[in-house]
């Protein structure tokens, strides 16, 4: 993902209006508006979240989506939001600066990484690590992430033996790894699940082998001050037809 995207939900001021440049973590310039700030990885799921809780509970949502990175370094330095929904060690070190409510963290879903080719092309085996390890051994380009999700592919190629002699033909991006591959800019693309699928152009081959496997558990944390609107989204999220969209999106609740 380039940069950062925001979704405005019922809200017309935008980050850049004075009202809302002025405000502080924890604010709630309405009684029922609620800023989130979430990792891109949630961003299928969460714009077809965010409505039904919006008709559910009459509460109005502005969600802002970027790199984990950018937005924890935006909290750190005391961006105005009232729940982060972010990798489970980010909002954790958020926490613990105070960043975040204490005791406020709390897990929505567990996302496995997987490998996309373009659509069309011959899925190769990636049944298990030998397999895996020759798929991308063959491959002549491949693209991972510069997020979360990226350091373990980088740390798998070196556990894999592999990292030097994959240097060259690696494509690092910010965007979704399954744009690159769906573009031709890599032929194969590892990421969390939830980020291929969404991909035209792309195809999921499957997850990586278990031993392999990373999951990536994603959680929102309350900004403090924030209000009892905040406390029920996150509540709204492990609803039974939440957790059903949650695992439509290849995903499992947290």
């Amino acid at each position: 993902m380039t940069g950062s995207a925001k979704l405005g939900i019922g809200m017309r001021a935008g980050p850049s209006s004075p009202a809302f440049a002025s405000l502080k973590p924890g604010y709630n310039h309405s009684m029922s508006t609620i800023k989130i700030l979430s990792g891109g990885a949630m961003k299928s799921l969460m714009v077809e979240v965010v409505p039904l809780f919006e008709r559910a509970n009459g509460s109005k949502v502005e969600i802002k989506f970027a790199l984990t990175s950018m937005l924890k370094k935006e909290i750190e330095d005391g961006a105005a939001f009232d729940i982060a929904l972010l990798p489970r060690p980010e909002l954790d070190a958020l926490a613990e600066a105070g960043r975040i409510a204490a005791g406020t963290q709390t897990d929505i879903t567990r996302s496995a990484v997987g490998l996309a080719v373009r659509a069309g092309a011959p899925k190769p085996d990636i049944g298990t690590v030998a397999a895996l390890r020759q798929t991308l051994q063959q491959a002549q380009t491949i693209g991972y992430s510069d997020g979360p999700s990226g350091a373990y592919i980088a740390d798998l190629l070196v556990r894999l033996g592999i990292a030097d002699e994959m240097k060259p033909k690696t494509r690092l991006t910010s965007r979704p790894v399954a744009e690159i591959v769906a573009e031709g800019e890599a032929e194969i693309g590892m990421q969390q699940i939830v980020a291929i699928l969404p991909v035209k152009g792309a195809e999921l081959v499957g997850p990586l082998p278990g031993e392999l496997q990373n999951i990536i558990v994603y959680a929102a944390g309350i900004a403090p001050g924030s209000g009892q609107a905040a406390r029920a989204l996150v509540t709204f999220l492990a609803t039974p037809e939440v957790v059903r969209m949650i695992r439509g999106k290849g995903m499992e609740p947290g």
